[in-house]
């Protein structure tokens, strides 16, 4: 097998300006070379595609951490939570004991419309058996996903129904939703969780501020932990929800790219009004492009913990062949001019920057960070003094909460057992819940989670890993995390996922030290107003 290799990317970069006369012919040539001795010599035959693909990926590997490559095959799903949608038929699954289950459908979506329900079990696809062969979700993504308008034949089997059921459903676009909950966490204080920032986010958020402020809501809480970021103009739509006048967002610029200003440009919907922002050492890029506008403008407090540190912009670049390539095209800075990219000098520490600063101590106690005083700036208003390099700083740090996190604990739910056991119970008496919780108001209030319950859940686990058996203290360690886990799961399987924060936020401490702050004077003291 000869290597033919699509060189649209390396013609790209090699022929760049940033590389002189001389060097665009050398290093074109070099690599021709090494292609043509591989051709010639090579002892075996290779994967043309392969080491095409490799190549590519040390060469962005040597640019930066976030400079990456796309296969064409991992294309389309990488760009479902940007886009904000997909084609598929509309389903939450699950895979349970080799089984295909519906854990819930999509509301609206195409297998809703036709009659599929929660519970159902997915034996054939196309015809083709999915039941006890060693089915991934990978391969399930690729049996149901396809062009929008086709058909995929579907047979389930249905609780307390003798004979399979024979579905023909018609792939539709699928909603991807980045707002998980919108609800009152207090009668004055409404509270939105975003998960990431796609196309359709800012008009969900939109919608979720709507419908508060329709509920009496008087401040906002705004959760963006774990929120790895996404598109840098849905962060500046978002923020300008929140900020008034002409004011800058962001700016952006590179080697390129001149200085791109982006500033507040309309009315937003909670220009005033207590604002907070919760952060975490996973909230990202566009997460740090918001918290970072509204800190600089004194327009709200961030509570939680040191973000990120990712001050890099990427640019999608289609190839010949399909695939992708995200190229760092700038660098991006918040209003008071702070740049919040940590360090990549050295790539292997940079990759374990979380686990240094949980090592150093850092998600216990605020005064294992420190920064020199060159990162130093202030804010645009009040002047408060902020950082630079490494992340956004939060105005009130939050320790991480390790405490009722037992080894018994831990090992149900990284084996899975958990998620397993909880689809399972209320799969199989769901007509009895549904019956006595009508509303999630009711199960709110009334559910309790029985000594009983855990018995089955610890027998459960036991039958699936002969290695748990029932660790007594560990239980009891746990007791309050694990049964406020079982409600939320049992609720995001009975309703969905703003139901699963409504009760498991209990648990949430920065959720938890936010609502504090706005309810106390500490924020009036914080003297943003």
């Amino acid at each position: 097998m000869r290597i033919t290799f699509t060189l649209s990317l390396l013609t790209i970069l090699f022929t760049n300006s940033v590389f002189s006369q001389s060097d665009k012919i050398g290093t074109s040539q070099k690599f021709d070379e090494v292609i043509t001795y591989i051709n010639r010599l090579y002892v075996d035959d290779v994967d043309a595609e392969e080491l095409t693909n490799t190549a590519i990926v040390a060469l962005l590997e040597k640019l930066d951490p976030h400079s990456t490559f796309i296969p064409k095959k991992e294309v389309s799903g990488a760009n479902e939570r940007i886009n904000g949608n997909f084609v598929g038929v509309g389903i939450r699954f699950q895979i349970l004991k080799d089984t295909l289950m519906v854990v819930a459908t999509i509301s609206g979506g195409p297998s809703e419309k036709i009659g599929l329900l929660a519970g159902d079990q997915i034996v054939t696809i196309a015809q083709n058996n999915v039941a006890g062969i060693g089915l991934q979700n990978s391969q399930v993504r690729e049996k149901l996903l396809g062009d929008k308008g086709s058909k995929v034949e579907v047979t389930i089997k249905r609780k307390n129904v003798a004979k399979p059921l024979n579905f023909t459903i018609t792939r539709d676009v699928i909603p991807v939703h980045s707002v998980d909950a919108a609800y009152m966490v207090t009668k004055e204080t409404g509270y939105i969780k975003l998960n990431t920032f796609s196309r359709s986010s800012h008009e969900e958020v939109r919608e979720g501020i709507k419908k508060l402020k329709a509920l009496g809501m008087k401040n906002l809480i705004f959760d963006l932990q774990g929120n790895g970021g996404g598109l840098l103009y849905t962060a500046k739509d978002i923020a300008d929800e929140f900020l008034s006048d002409d004011k800058l967002i962001v700016y952006s610029k590179g080697r390129v790219q001149p200085r791109i200003d982006l500033n507040s440009e309309k009315k937003g919907l909670f220009e005033k009004g207590k604002l907070i922002l919760l952060t975490d050492e996973y909230s990202a890029s566009a997460s740090e492009i918001m918290s970072g506008a509204v800190q600089d403008w004194d327009r709200g407090l961030i509570v939680g913990r040191r973000t990120f540190g990712k001050g890099l912009v990427q640019r999608p670049i289609d190839l010949s062949d399909g695939s992708q390539i995200r190229l760092t095209i700038a660098r991006y800075y918040t209003p008071s001019g702070r740049f919040i990219q940590k360090s990549y000098d050295d790539a292997d520490e940079y990759h374990k920057d979380l686990l240094n600063r949980y090592e150093n101590g850092e998600f216990m106690n605020q005064d294992s960070i420190k920064f020199p005083d060159s990162l130093k700036h202030t804010t645009l208003i009040k002047e408060r003094t902020v950082y630079g390099g490494g992340g956004i700083m939060p105005d009130f740090f939050v320790s991480l909460d390790t405490n009722g996190i037992s080894d018994y604990y831990s090992s149900i739910i990284r084996g899975g057992h958990f998620n397993a056991f909880t689809l399972s119970y209320v799969n199989n008496n769901r007509k009895q819940l549904e019956e006595k919780y009508p509303e999630f108001s009711d199960f709110k209030k009334e559910f309790k989670v029985s000594e009983e319950l855990i018995e089955e859940l610890a027998a459960y686990a036991e039958k699936a890993d002969s290695t748990l058996t029932f660790d007594e203290e560990g239980y009891r360690e746990s007791e309050t995390q694990l049964k406020l886990r079982i409600k939320a799961i049992f609720a995001q399987n009975l309703w969905g996922y703003e139901e699963f924060y409504e009760i498991y936020n209990e648990s949430n401490e920065i959720l938890q030290r936010a609502i504090e702050i706005i309810e106390s004077k500490e924020y009036n003291k914080a003297g943003l107003e």
